[in-house]
């Protein structure tokens, strides 16, 4: 396809409001995805800081995430909420590409619809956490509506959103499509590596916020709730276990550790791509839970982390939250809803793990590669 005949695609996001390693391979898989689909693709983020803030440092962040994926001259950063000023590629060059984009995907969310980003009405919602918008919505908040009504199509990674088991509620107005974190693979099978001993994960330890009410209960965001109820896990295996956390305090580092678990420091890593994918790819394999509201609702959410350590051929044994409906399990990839899920999991793996690892690989291309998930995204819009 000539150049000047590429579709273009925006894609909206959060990089510089939170500037790790994670949040960086979520954007620059869709956009590399879709580059390699075919397609002008362009990073955007309109927002940023406070009246007369100093924008720079956070132009100059989102710069250097897009250099290393020969993406240095497609990208914008307009601190709209800030000094104003525009980076990147010009701001009369970015009005005109929300005018010529044949799709702008509004990634997490991350933006306010505004008028020249749905003028055209090809500004799509991407929902990469399932739960307090649809319970917003359920309750009938303005702002929930004033919200997704600029969009022309909705998609989320809740995968049971709406299939039956899941408990969450389903809007009349607005119909939700099921998708999922593309990977690029061989942004991962390089890091393929090492001992692989030690089971780990990557994450928040404590993040008390977002809780949700629904019909008399209350769900939590924060996962340290649900690492609690599988404490003594050490205990009753022999495999070891690693936890690179953020947002913990010395006493629950102490109350880990006590219990088996290593806990080391995620800012060791978080901010650098190579040491995040040597991290993944020199693990045995990943051991996590998902967040409360995603277990007890059953949304079928499943991290795009564990997406990236199937891709770096490592096993991955995560909680359900209905996620079974959608991938398939026993094989380089386990649910677990108790300890001895767990264990059961982890005797399996080991008992040949090149298998298992062969089979996390295979799980990655089959049902994560961008050249699956994304066209499914683009047909659903009539691209």
């Amino acid at each position: 396809m000539n150049l000047l005949e590429k579709k273009k695609i925006v894609v909206l996001g959060m990089v510089s409001r939170h500037p790790v390693a994670g949040m960086i391979f979520i954007t620059v898989q869709y956009l590399i995805g879709l580059q390699r689909l075919g397609y002008d693709v362009y990073y955007v983020e309109p927002h940023g800081g406070s009246p007369g803030e100093d924008s720079s440092r956070q132009a100059s962040w989102i710069e250097a995430v897009m250099r290393p994926f020969d993406l240095a001259d497609h990208w914008a950063f307009h601190s709209i909420h800030g000094d104003g000023r525009c980076y990147g590629i010009s701001e009369s060059r970015l009005k005109d590409l929300y005018r010529s984009a044949a799709l702008i995907i509004n990634l997490h969310g991350a933006a306010k619809p505004t008028p020249e980003l749905y003028a055209t009405d090809r500004l799509v919602y991407l929902e990469t956490d399932p739960v307090e918008l649809e319970i917003s919505l359920h309750n009938q908040e303005q702002w929930a509506y004033e919200f997704l009504a600029p969009h022309c199509a909705f998609f989320s990674w809740g995968e049971n959103y709406g299939r039956p088991g899941c408990k969450l509620p389903v809007p009349a107005r607005f119909h939700f499509h099921p998708t999922r974190q593309p990977i690029v693979m061989d942004l991962w099978e390089p890091f393929h590596s090492g001992k692989a001993d030690v089971f780990t994960t990557i994450g928040n330890w404590r993040q008390e916020y977002r809780e949700v009410e629904f019909q008399g209960e209350t769900y939590y965001w924060s996962k340290h709730y649900e690492f609690l109820k599988f404490l003594d896990l050490p205990c009753r295996t022999t495999q070891r276990f690693e936890l690179a956390l953020s947002s913990y305090s010395e006493a629950d580092q102490q109350t880990l550790e006590s219990k088996g678990w290593k806990v080391v420091p995620a800012a060791a890593f978080s901010d650098d791509i190579n040491s995040y994918r040597s991290y993944v790819g020199q693990s045995r394999g990943e051991f996590t839970v998902a967040k409360d509201q995603n277990v007890r609702l059953r949304s079928g959410w499943f991290s795009d982390r564990s997406a990236s350590y199937l891709a770096a051929g490592r096993p991955v044994i995560n909680q359900e939250t209905g996620f079974t409906a959608s991938y398939p399990t026993g094989e380089g990839l386990f649910a677990f809803t108790t300890t001895e899920d767990i264990v059961n999991a982890i005797e399996t793996i080991n008992s040949d793990y090149d298998r298992h690892s062969r089979a996390a690989s295979s799980i990655a291309r089959e049902h994560f590669s961008y050249d699956v998930v994304l066209p499914r995204l683009l047909s659903e819009v009539g691209i």
